[in-house]
């Protein structure tokens, strides 16, 4: 096979390509298709089973396909669906979540699966992380392209995802930071991460490259930041480098730190929704011990304390913990270390709530839940393959009582999916 085909679009596979079948069977994955399209597709790489191809032309439209509201989109890698209307985007994530707890995790709730979409399809990231490359004299900042993903397109603040404080900080940042990017630190690669709080006070995160640059003068040309943080090559734990280093957010009715790289969703309505969906299938906790593991500044923790419960929080990042602890209610602890390392030593528990990384959780983790089984689990996941990777080495102990996915990025194809988990045997 190679040159130009033209096929049938069957699905969206993760990281949002369509998928299809080439007259010879095999599976063919194309960016910007969507289900029921039938299109003219170039080439570019093969494999013995699989190919992938480059969109030339839609012969046949799907229905919910729509002009992309982005104009960087046709090259941007940052969003995967945004030709998709925003009910199709959900319909295709469903279908993703589906397929990988139906085929790898044998879930069979997997078919009645529903999602909860997100209050903002644009203007919802709080957090948003840019590549910086200096290519001679000219400084590039912005995404890695759609085919293209070694080179980074130069993003300005028309992009649509960040929360409007964010986008004109990301403006007046490029704008302002010199020539070739001279007040931030050298080096030919850099990682410029942006937060915005609720009350729109922004941080820059700066990761990579030599030196400091010069934080305090940068600060003076961007009012709109009120911190820098840097983080050296390699990397280590973030150092403040100029400005207000306890800056407040307001998170539902907990009161939080934003410094350094301490993490919390980057949807804030969103997680709002999937926060009390998980309060919700917790249930009356009075009097119960729960595990929150992999817990960040431990915001179900706390919550399930105030509620009654005995709450344990377990989570690798210091200054999480430290944070953690500081706002601690009565009724709530925190723990800082592996999860695999400390949660032998926390059970056993009546609920557990894992919310691991996207890589899901270790194997001695799954040791210790089923060695000491808790009543229940809430496992929230934001990657749906190792979610039923992990799902199926619980099988044993552990039945699996409901589902919901949550959209916490729109236009990607990024879902969030919460499992509630039952012990079924004694």
């Amino acid at each position: 096979m190679s040159g130009q085909v033209e096929l049938r679009i069957d699905r969206i596979a993760a990281g949002g390509a369509g998928v299809g079948r080439t007259a010879d069977g095999r599976v063919l994955f194309v960016q910007r298709t969507a289900p029921g399209e039938v299109v003219r597709v170039e080439v570019v790489e093969q494999k013995p089973r699989w190919a992938r191809g480059r969109l030339l032309r839609v012969l046949e439209p799907a229905p919910e396909r729509r002009v992309a509201p982005c104009p960087l989109y046709e090259r941007c890698g940052g969003c995967a669906l945004q030709h998709l209307e925003y009910e199709a985007q959900l319909a295709a994530k469903r279908g993703l979540a589906a397929d990988a707890l139906r085929r790898i995790g044998s879930v069979s709730l997997a078919d009645d699966i529903p999602i909860t979409g997100s209050p903002r399809e644009f203007r919802y990231r709080n957090r948003v992380s840019f590549r910086l490359r200096r290519l001679g004299q000219r400084v590039v900042t912005g995404f890695h392209e759609l085919d293209r993903p070694a080179h980074v397109l130069d993003v300005d603040e028309r992009c649509l995802l960040p929360e409007p404080p964010l986008a004109e900080a990301w403006g007046a940042l490029r704008r302002n930071w010199g020539a070739g990017a001279g007040l931030l630190p050298a080096g030919g690669s850099l990682r410029l991460t942006l937060r915005t709080t609720a009350s729109g006070r922004v941080t820059l995160l700066v990761e990579g490259g030599q030196g400091r640059g010069e934080p305090e003068a940068l600060l003076k040309r961007v009012p709109a930041l009120a911190a820098i943080w840097m983080n050296d090559d390699p990397p280590g734990t973030p150092a403040l480098a100029a400005g207000d280093g306890q800056l407040e957010e307001t998170w539902g009715e907990e009161a939080v730190e934003v410094s350094g790289n301490v993490f919390l969703q980057v949807n804030r309505t969103a997680a709002a929704l999937l926060e009390a969906h998980v309060l919700a299938v917790a249930g009356p906790v009075a009097g119960l011990r729960v595990v929150d593991a992999y817990c960040g500044i431990g915001l179900h923790a706390r919550r399930l304390a105030r509620a009654g419960a005995r709450a344990i929080g377990l989570e690798l990042d210091p200054a999480a913990v430290a944070q953690a602890n500081a706002a601690a209610p009565p009724g709530a602890s925190f723990r800082q270390g592996l999860v695999e390392s400390l949660l032998p030593d926390a059970l056993p528990a009546d609920l557990v709530i894992l919310n691991p990384p996207r890589t899901g959780t270790t194997p001695l983790v799954l040791e210790a839940l089923l060695a000491q089984p808790p009543a229940h689990i809430i496992y929230v996941s934001c990657d749906p393959a190792t979610l039923a990777r992990d799902l199926a080495r619980l099988g044993a102990r552990f039945a699996v009582h409901s589902l919901h996915c949550f959209d916490l990025f729109p236009q990607t194809a990024h879902v969030e999916t919460v499992a509630e988990l039952a012990c079924s045997t004694t």
